[in-house]
């Protein structure tokens, strides 16, 4: 698996083969939302934009079986059947544009997950922060720095203010706080437009799993073998890339973070491939003594529907499907419990998959099916108080360490107040609960213990 790296030096002589003599330039997006501007010359070509995007949950979570709370210093466990809770899923600020003519910067800075149960005066963090040279117009632009422009599919980077429901597919950012920092990594990075082919690729040096904001298990499980982990040896370099041929309107490819929804102002249809590989980057203990390192390889393949039925009246469907192979070594498995409101477990039989709290095993080997989609209302329907946008997404894996398939499906609404810029969104999200069976290292899903969780976020951009 070693020839992943020789596609980039394949890409750029394409690239400059096929664009030499083409001299058409990519206007800037400068009307691609609200934003505060600087403009650095008087002919308006290099300026600043400064966007800002506030998320915040009002939740009610059935928890997990086990499911509770243990603080520092207080032996004593509180079990949480349900929470009732409060939380900033993110506050984000960037700061972006085209300082040069051939040079553009881009930075982001902000805060996940803040709620009851994280740590005090948590620091805000950058997320992004990157420099990119615009090598040959529309063409290619190379950058490199702290940055999301990542392979895989669609939404491996998807922009947050822009999602379509009221979070983001979080399974296709494979890696998440494992070997990068909220999806971002050091990278250098070519991307462009070919015709109708957008096109981005990046060599990335992923972060150590000693380093991982939340604690990563390197360690075999004594009592089963082929039970894959990551590795705790320094990172190899990581490859990859996405494809996507837009056989419709043109997206903006100005940032890596994709949209969800235009909101019935465009009229989009892409199918998109990508991939994702790392030598070395697993190890599992095939048996006694007899330690084994295996590559990650994970690719995707998707299409993306965003279709305005009536651009007067706005009105529109969104459909996305996407497909996934995930090979992290064989029975590789990660719960996530997304801003989890309870912080321990004393049923370490469900501990084990399901997590606690919100938890389920977002990530896995195997392969996934993904499928989303949407309504869009008129853009008066609710009069001066904007319009609805109602929508549902399913998630199918086949984990090969567990033994049923995994299902988490979730329904929900958006008042659009002032389209993406006041938002409302109301959401309904239905997971399984999977019991680890001890005699042969696999999960079940235990039948009828099936959880939900409401959640009504306010999004507030500009």
């Amino acid at each position: 698996m070693k020839f992943f790296p020789s596609i980039f030096l394949l890409l750029i002589v394409t690239v400059l083969l096929t664009c030499t003599k083409i001299t058409k330039a990519q206007a800037p997006t400068r009307k691609e939302k609200d934003g505060l501007q600087l403009f650095l010359t008087s002919d308006s070509t290099t300026y600043l934009k400064f966007l800002g995007t506030l998320q915040v949950w009002l939740r009610y979570t059935q928890n997990n079986p086990g499911s509770g709370l243990q603080y520092p210093g207080n032996s004593s466990f509180y079990p949480e059947n349900e929470t009732f809770d409060i939380g900033i899923r993110r506050a984000r600020f960037q700061l972006f544009g085209p300082i040069h003519k051939r040079l553009f910067f881009y930075s982001q800075f902000g805060i996940n997950n803040f709620n009851s149960q994280s740590t005090r005066k948590q620091g805000a963090f950058f997320h992004d922060l990157v420099v990119e040279l615009n090598a040959i117009e529309r063409c290619l632009s190379i950058g490199g720095g702290l940055t999301g422009w990542s392979g895989l599919s669609r939404y491996a980077s998807p922009s947050v203010a822009g999602s379509l429901m009221y979070d983001v597919p979080l399974y296709q950012q494979a890696t998440n706080d494992i070997t990068d920092q909220f999806l971002r990594k050091f990278s250098v990075y070519a991307k462009g437009k070919i015709k109708k082919l957008d096109y981005r690729a990046a060599l990335s040096k992923p972060m150590p799993v000693q380093t991982a904001s939340i604690p990563t298990d390197t360690s075999f499980n004594t009592s089963f073998y082929n039970v894959s982990v990551f590795s705790p040896n320094p990172p190899q370099w990581q490859s990859q890339a996405y494809f996507n041929w837009e056989f419709l309107d043109e997206e903006s490819n100005l940032t890596p973070y994709t949209v969800g929804s235009y909101l019935g102002k465009k009229r989009v249809f892409n199918l998109g491939a990508g991939f994702i590989h790392q030598s070395k980057a697993m190890r599992h203990e095939k048996n006694a003594n007899e330690i084994v390192t295996t590559d990650m390889l994970l690719w995707s393949a998707d299409a993306f529907l965003d279709y305005a039925l009536d651009r007067e009246k706005q009105t529109a469907v969104t459909v996305y499907a996407c497909y996934s192979d995930y090979d992290f070594g064989p029975n590789y498995s990660r719960s996530l419990g997304v801003m989890n409101s309870v912080n321990a477990s004393n049923n370490p039989t469900i501990q084990k998959f399901s997590g606690y709290g919100n938890a389920f095993p977002m990530y896995g080997s195997g392969q996934i099916v993904y499928l989303q989609t949407a309504y869009l209302f008129k853009h008066d329907f609710l009069k001066s108080l904007g319009t609805l946008q109602v929508y549902a997404d399913g998630m199918l894996a086949d984990y090969e360490v567990l033994n049923d398939p995994m299902l988490v499906w979730d329904a929900g609404v958006n008042w659009l107040i002032r389209g993406q810029g006041a938002k409302l969104s109301f959401n309904y999200q239905n997971r399984p609960v999977f019991q680890y069976n001890a005699s042969n290292y696999s999960g079940s899903e235990l039948k009828g213990e099936r959880r939900g969780m409401f959640v009504l976020q306010l999004q507030a951009a500009f």
